[in-house]
């Protein structure tokens, strides 16, 4: 069945946090960031911003732009690790927001990959004939989960969710082949220790810090770059496309040395990677959308145009989706 991306919509929260803001905040330079990272600046919530607030500003801008009401939604979506609280979801608190009266609401967590989870969950709840009209949206609070005493990881993160609506339409083209995979055995090497049933939250757990990220960065950024390597090859492959068809890549935004030898083994010209991270930082689950978003909206989409997605995320997950451009 032919499912189409609608309409797209993004936000990143007012105040920027430079790589200079940084250097005050702990042993650290821009210089050291920019070359191991790529990175720039990133953006940080207000005190009074949740995780639902953000990803209510990119929805409402989606369904804008898709030309859709919110009551016209059967399928409201939200990827991500950090939801306003454990309970209730926050895909319930966006709903209530947005006026969707109509549509079921859940989270998704797979992380930086839950934006290409949730699409292909939408994709096959649209295909069941019982939904017409879905919005998929990957929202993160990174800098509520960071250590900002580590400078390992807290140059890394920024806050932002990205929106997309997804609709059945007899018309040529849509979303295409798509590849999910998991591997929870490498789940040690990025991870968040408390929190949760296992280590509830403890006195000892906020002193050691344990209820913000740990990351072993060698081994993720090896097995990132591994696996959304391998899965960019395999849908070429299954598609019968060539690199050179592509007319865009848009990669989860984790690292740009990541991005660029994901860029140089899958064969891609380097001017159809989009990148974003130098001012966006890793914001997880929103980032592919905040990039698709910002592709379409800056007219790097044309109809017609072949693009890829691909992310990568702790668990480990990821995933990749092949899509033909079709938006009037």
């Amino acid at each position: 069945m032919p499912i189409h991306i609608t309409g797209t919509g993004s936000y990143t929260p007012e105040r920027v946090l430079t790589n200079a803001d940084l250097e005050a905040m702990v042993d650290t330079s821009d210089e050291w960031i920019r070359t191991r990272t790529g990175i720039h600046q990133r953006h940080i919530k207000a005190e009074d911003q949740a995780t639902s607030d953000l990803a209510l500003e990119a929805a409402q801008a989606a369904l804008d732009a898709a030309g859709v009401s919110a009551e016209e939604l059967d399928v409201l979506l939200v990827a991500t690790c950090t939801p306003d609280s454990p309970m209730p979801g926050s895909a319930t608190i966006v709903q209530d927001k947005l006026g969707a009266k109509n549509a079921f609401a859940m989270d998704l967590n797979a992380a930086c990959s839950g934006f290409l989870y949730a699409l292909e969950c939408a994709r096959g709840l649209l295909e069941s004939g019982r939904h017409r009209k879905a919005l998929v949206i990957g929202a993160e609070s990174m800098s509520s989960i960071v250590n900002w005493e580590d400078r390992t990881t807290c140059i890394l993160f920024g806050d932002g969710a990205g929106a997309a609506v997804v609709e059945y339409r007899e018309t040529p083209g849509g979303l295409g082949l798509a590849s999910l995979g998991a591997n929870g055995a490498l789940k040690e090497l990025l991870n968040i220790p408390a929190g949760g049933s296992r280590e509830p939250l403890s006195e000892e757990a906020l002193q050691d810090h344990r209820n913000c990220i740990k990351m072993s960065g060698q081994e993720v950024f090896k097995h990132a770059v591994s696996h959304m390597t391998r899965t960019a090859k395999q849908l070429l492959a299954e598609a019968d496309w060539q690199a050179d068809e592509l007319a865009l890549v848009i990669p989860h935004q984790a690292n740009q040395r990541i991005l660029e030898a994901i860029r140089s083994r899958v064969g891609v010209e380097k001017d159809k990677v989009f990148v974003n991270v130098d001012r966006t930082g890793n914001t997880s689950a929103a980032s592919v959308g905040i990039a698709l978003d910002e592709a379409v909206r800056s007219g790097r989409l044309q109809p017609g145009d072949k693009v890829m997605l691909l992310a990568f995320g702790a668990g480990f997950t990821w995933g990749g989706f092949l899509l033909e451009w079709s938006k009037a």
